[in-house]
């Protein structure tokens, strides 16, 4: 029996949670697990109407569960930055979930904007660290608002959060079992010290793992082979801020937000996976939102509980789904609604 934490959201992941669920009690009948699932409001809507973001109440209460799945955070009504530093981060410090982990995968019958690109050259996972860096909130503002203002923002890097990120990824890269070559995306030329931590941790631990090849590219370059050779890679690792951006560069290299999933990861903890694409406020309560993104992150759920079976026939259904039914991968565009692409994934799981 899993206890599952459902954080519907804003805008349209209220949406997008619906159909995973659809698909997660699918594939529970199919395979014979049970769960229970705990549902909060957190979010824009009740920010606005009591000003809570993330109850410490609540982080006790999440630490109880075995999972959370997310939908989406961001309400056009809520100035940028409270929601995502109030509950995102908050929740992902909290619960020490460590680990950003998003797959990059191109599934057949998806336009990639790659010229002579397809499925077998883009599959690869980036595992980003997600406590630390530019986003720990060290900083601040001298003379505000003056013409002699100063702002601040400190890149925090330990030895502890370092390695065991780099640890996670070449015990991932094992596990995954593909081409067992991890790469490290630093920028060892400029942040000389950060980096330099970095680069010794990767060389230090990867000694351990003689099975695994090493490799190394600054975030630059990094983001140039993604786009001409991304068949290259692996595995990728990188600091908080990079990951933040080589991973939306891969979303869009796999066919776009509606397919992209990923997961907030405490290998010893509670973890929570989410779409990664947000709210997309435009086209609430339409049907018209691509569900996939929010259903495959159900399979890393399904995946991080220990599910494979279950969260396998998922992506099957989902590799059918699209490749034989759906006309494209972005709102508005798929021939089907948000509720009948779940019911078209729910019909093939059973």
């Amino acid at each position: 029996m899993y206890k599952i934490a459902t954080i519907p959201g804003d805008g349209t992941g209220p949406e997008v949670v619906r159909e995973g669920l659809k698909v997660l009690e699918a594939a529970a009948q199919k395979h014979g697990f049970k769960y229970e699932l705990v549902d909060y409001d957190l979010g824009g809507e009740r920010y606005l109407k009591t000003g809570e973001i993330l109850p410490d109440s609540v982080v006790e209460e999440l630490k109880q569960c075995n999972s959370i799945f997310l939908g989406a955070i961001g309400h056009p009504d809520v100035q940028p930055g409270i929601l995502e530093k109030g509950l995102l981060l908050k929740a992902r410090f909290a619960l020490q979930q460590y680990i950003n982990l998003r797959p990059v995968k191109l599934y057949p019958g998806v336009d990639c904007p790659l010229k002579d690109k397809g499925p077998d050259d883009i599959d690869f996972v980036v595992v980003r660290e997600n406590n630390e860096g530019l986003y720990a909130g060290i900083g601040g503002f001298l003379k505000k608002g003056t013409p002699e203002e100063v702002a601040t923002q400190e890149m925090i890097n330990t030895r502890q959060g370092v390695e065991r990120c780099i640890r996670y990824a070449f015990e991932y890269t094992r596990k995954r079992g593909k081409r067992k070559q991890l790469l490290l995306c630093a920028k060892t030329n400029v942040l000389t010290y950060a980096h330099d931590l970095w680069w010794r941790v990767f060389n230090e631990v990867g000694e351990e793992y003689s099975d695994i090849k090493r490799e190394y590219a600054h975030v630059d370059a990094t983001c140039m082979w993604m786009v001409k050779n991304p068949e290259w890679f692996d595995v990728i690792v990188t600091c908080n801020m990079f990951g933040d951006i080589i991973t939306d560069l891969g979303a869009m290299i796999q066919g776009g937000m509606g397919i992209a999933a990923g997961g907030n990861v405490n290998p010893e903890g509670v973890s929570m996976f989410e779409p990664i694409g947000g709210s997309a406020p435009k086209y609430t309560d339409k049907n018209v939102i691509n569900p996939v993104a929010a259903i495959l992150a159900l399979t890393m759920l399904l995946e991080q509980l220990g599910e494979d079976k279950a969260a396998a026939s998922i992506e099957r259904a989902v590799i059918d789904v699209i490749g034989n039914k759906l006309k494209g991968v972005n709102a508005g565009q798929m021939g089907y609604s948000t509720s009948e692409v779940g019911d078209l994934i729910v019909a093939n799981i059973a």
